[in-house]
C-alpha cells in the first residue's frame, strides 16, 4: 500500500510539490493556508466574507487527473477573465468554488465536489475554519531608523516588502484547525512542508496551535522542501541555513527528518547539514529543478527525489 503523504503550503509552491507527489502516492492530501488577501481571492474574500480559494484552486489543480476530462477542468479552473469589467482578474475556479461554498454552507465540501469535477488524485482541505491575516515585524523600511521595526499587515504586503521580515503572526492569534486537516496529519506516514513563499506559505500552519500541537506529535515522518530561489522579496540575504534558522525560531518545538535541498542552494554542504540537525534532520541533497527553467521545480526530478526519500 502506497504512504499517506500530506502536503502544507499554498500558491505556486505547494502546488509543485502536489504536482510531484501525485507520481509517488495515490493518497496525497494538501493541507492549505487561508492568508492570501490580494487579487481575485482578496476581493472575495472582502465582498463575501469567506475562506480565500485561489490556493485552493491552485492546489485543486495540481491534483486533476491525467486525462482529458481532468485536464479540460483544471485548465477551467484556471482560467481568468481579462477585460476591465466586475469579472476582470477574477479566476473561474475562484468563483466556482464560492459559489459551491454558497449553496452547501461548508467548505470542505465545496472542495471535495470540485475535486470530483476534476478527478483529483488527492484531496484538499484549508488549514483553518476562518480566514487568516498575517501580520509582520519588519525592518529596513525606515531609512533613518533602518532598525526599527515597523508592522507589515496582509499576505500581499508582507510578500511583496521591501524591508526585512523579522517575525510574523496570525491574526487572530489562535484560530481553529479544521478537524479534517488535523485528522489527515494523524493519519499521514509522511508530511511534505514547503517550497513557497517561506514567510507567507511555509510558515503560518506552523502558527496555528492546533496544527502545531498535531505536527509535533504524529508518529508520521516530515520532509522540509527548501525553495530554489533563496533570495525573494520575503527572504532578501537569506542563505538557506538561515532559512532552517527562522523555521526553527517561530517553531522551536517542531522536528524535520529529512530537509531536501537542490544542489544550487546548497553553498556548503556541511554548514547546511548543521543547520539541519538543530531540526533534528538529515540533509537529503538531489536536482529538482527544471533544466530549462532552474528557478522552477521539475514535477518528475522533485518526485523522484520524494521517492527515493519516502520508499
Amino acid at each position: 500500500m502506497r504512504p499517506h503523504v500530506v502536503a502544507l503550503g499554498g500558491g505556486h509552491g505547494l502546488a509543485a510539490s502536489l504536482s510531484a507527489l501525485r507520481h509517488v502516492t495515490d493518497h496525497v492530501t494538501a493541507v492549505v493556508t487561508v492568508a492570501d488577501d490580494g487579487g481575485s481571492s482578496g476581493r472575495l474574500r472582502e465582498q463575501y466574507d469567506i475562506l480565500p480559494p485561489g490556493d485552493l484552486r491552485m492546489a485543486l489543480a495540481a491534483l486533476c487527473d491525467d486525462s482529458e476530462w481532468g485536464h479540460l477542468w483544471r485548465d477551467v479552473l484556471q482560467h481568468r477573465f481579462g477585460g476591465e469589467g466586475e469579472l476582470a482578474g477574477h479566476a473561474v475556479g475562484n468563483l466556482l468554488i464560492v459559489g459551491l461554498w454558497d449553496l452547501l454552507g461548508d467548505a470542505v465540501s465545496g472542495l471535495d465536489l470540485v475535486g470530483r469535477l476534476l478527478g483529483a488524485r488527492g484531496r484538499v482541505l484549508p488549514m483553518a475554519a476562518v480566514p487568516l491575516t498575517i501580520t509582520a515585524d519588519v525592518t529596513g523600511l525606515d531609512a533613518e531608523h533602518p532598525e526599527v521595526a515597523t508592522l507589515v499587515r496582509g499576505q500581499a504586503a508582507v510578500a511583496k516588502t521591501p524591508g526585512q521580515v523579522r517575525e510574523i503572526r496570525l491574526d487572530p492569534p489562535e484560530p481553529p484547525a479544521r478537524p479534517e486537516a488535523l485528522d489527515a496529519l494523524r493519519e499521514a506516514d509522511w508530511v511534505v512542508l514547503g517550497p513557497g513563499s517561506w514567510y507567507t506559505s511555509v510558515m503560518p500552519h506552523l502558527l496555528v496551535p492546533q496544527l502545531a500541537e498535531v505536527l509535533s506529535a504524529t508518529p508520521a515522518r516530515r520532509i522540509l522542501t527548501l525553495n530554489l530561489q533563496m533570495h525573494t522579496s520575503e527572504t532578501q540575504g537569506y542563505s538557506a541555513g538561515q532559512h532552517l534558522d527562522t523555521l526553527r525560531a517561530h517553531a522551536p518545538d517542531m522536528r524535520i527528518d529529512v530537509v531536501l535541498a537542490d544542489p544550487r542552494v546548497v553553498d556548503d554542504h556541511e554548514a547546511l547539514a548543521a543547520h539541519a540537525r538543530q531540526l533534528g534532520a538529515e540533509l537529503v541533497v538531489a536536482p529538482v529543478s527544471r533544466t530549462d527553467n532552474p528557478v522552477e521545480h521539475d514535477p518528475l526530478r522533485l518526485a523522484a527525489a520524494y521517492r527515493d526519500v519516502i520508499e
